[in-house]
């Protein structure tokens, strides 16, 4: 039987990520059928605080990606929903974003959503992402839920009553919906025909939208690759950020003579792309892109992203779109939660977009997205070749830094990395005010060190001990000569491992 303990270990920000099947001597599996029972129970809990609504009046939708684990933990999921007298619902395989819109869809109009992934992390792990008709939940309501669960006993009630549902096929109509609406287009046509696009899935989730949003809307998908669920990612690892995965679709799209290539990771929120020339659309490129998209229809308005985006992009957001960039701290639900507080307040805000490739749009429920980005791509891309134009010089102004360097510096030594990372935080600018460097403000996390050729951003790791450093230079060489200003900063701090410097 799991502990209390290890129950509320199994937090991982605003999601429960833990180990579902040996992988390694050095990880033992901590993410057990008994524990997403419980879970999903606390969950069920949860939903009907929150709710007002008794639990046997409440319907719950449960979907997951194509991991190895899936299947044996769906089952303790749905068993954990039913026994609190809850409706479940088995979406089967599934995308994150498919599983919110379980709650939006008319037809399914659910009460709460569960997805069963651990996103682009290895085939061993696994977790569950929560949702509500407000979103995702925020890392208090997992501490909650987790807490409810640590006073629960897993039970076992089979599978009478669990109505199945296949949300992909619903959630890809919706997307064609989309696409046809932002073409002007009639339904049932095929506005894509005369385009090529290939998809790289990774043997993910996202396979779906190859066969179920651009063929049906005409477009050619021949040489799209690794569409089929495969939980053992044989080809390369489901993740846009992922240099070999990459690789891979960029000589798709080379190779095939493609229009766009589309990547996404295991449970379809992110997505990166190609264009015809193999040039990668990620990180500051994607921001740029779907920025450039959005600016005719929110002229002036504030893009919000997390805080190591290069200062060429804030170049580009503020000189060539007029647009406002918000640079604001890392993790999806940070900069999604501040998009939504801007727009509260008044500050038209049609996107928070991070550099992994999480990205999400206020027109989209704030909900990250990434087969929605692709819906937009799509768009921008098949207006461009109707007109003539490459899709790429929506962004052509667009300069990208020299170098990009990230260090991870491990704290060790210490039973309280929290207060220790802040201390050194505290210091580094001290130290730094005190030698004459610029430091931005305001940095909504960390430390962000100004010099004449780049920057430097010296933050806490939002879940693991360590503290990354991220660097940008403007010129070839300028990472190592930034690199070294800021390690003489950190001298004397016995439990920060210096190492990577000499790596």
């Amino acid at each position: 039987m799991i502990t209390d303990d290890n129950m509320m270990k199994l937090q991982n920000g605003s999601d429960v990520r833990g180990v579902a099947v040996a992988g390694g001597a050095s990880e033992p599996v901590t993410l057990f059928p008994e524990a997403v029972n419980r879970i999903a129970a606390g969950f069920v809990r949860f939903l009907a605080a929150k709710t007002g609504k008794q639990p046997g009046n409440l319907r719950i939708a449960v979907g997951h990606d194509s991991r190895i684990s899936a299947g044996m933990l769906k089952q303790s999921v749905l068993e954990g929903i039913c026994v609190q007298g809850a409706a479940a619902a088995d979406c089967g395989l599934a995308s994150t974003p498919a599983m919110f819109m379980s709650i939006i869809f008319e037809q399914t109009h659910m009460d709460g959503a569960i997805m069963i992934t651990a996103s682009h992390l290895p085939y061993n792990r696994n977790g569950l992402k929560f949702f509500t008709k407000s979103g995702g939940l925020e890392k208090a309501d997992i501490t909650e839920v987790l807490r409810s669960a640590s006073g629960m006993k897993a039970q076992s009630c089979g599978n009478a009553g669990v109505q199945k549902i296949n949300i992909i096929d619903i959630y890809a109509k919706h997307l064609c919906g989309k696409i046809r609406e932002g073409l002007q287009a009639a339904p049932d046509s095929k506005p894509l025909a005369g385009m090529h696009v290939v998809v790289d899935a990774g043997n993910g989730g996202g396979g779906f939208f190859a066969d179920k949003v651009l063929a049906v809307l005409g477009a050619d998908t021949s040489g799209s690759q690794f569409l089929d669920p495969d939980g053992m990612f044989p080809n390369h690892i489901p993740n846009p950020e992922n240099k070999e995965a990459m690789a891979a679709i960029r000589k798709a799209v080379l190779d095939n003579h493609a229009d766009l290539g589309l990547i996404f990771d295991t449970d379809v929120d992110r997505m990166s792309a190609v264009l015809p020339d193999g040039k990668a659309i990620d990180r500051n490129a994607l921001i740029a892109m779907m920025a450039a998209i959005l600016a005719p229809t929110y002229p002036g308005s504030t893009i919000v992203t997390d805080s190591v985006t290069s200062d060429e992009l804030t170049t580009f957001l503020q000189d060539e779109l007029h647009l406002i960039h918000h640079r604001y701290m890392r993790g999806y639900k940070n900069v999604i939660d501040e998009c939504i507080r801007l727009n509260q307040n008044e500050t038209v805000s049609p996107l928070a977009i991070e550099t992994s490739g999480h990205g999400a749009l206020s027109e989209n429920y704030y909900l990250d997205d990434g087969a929605y980005l692709a819906v937009k791509l799509l768009i921008a891309a098949a207006w461009a070749k109707k007109e003539g134009r490459s899709l790429g010089t929506l962004i052509a102004a667009l300069k990208q830094p020299a170098e990009s360097k990230e260090y991870r510096l491990k704290i060790k030594g210490t039973d309280d990395v929290k207060a220790y990372g802040t201390e050194v935080l505290r210091m580094f600018e001290a130290r730094a005010a005190a030698a004459g460097i610029a430091i931005a403000k305001p940095s909504y996390e960390g430390t962000r060190l100004v010099f004449a050729d780049g920057w430097a951003l010296l933050r806490m790791s939002l879940h693991d001990p360590n503290m990354p450093l991220n660097i940008e230079s403007k010129h070839p060489g300028g990472c190592r000569h930034i690199a070294g200003q800021v390690r003489k900063l950190l001298t004397g701090f016995d439990c920060l491992d210096m190492s990577v410097f000499d790596q």
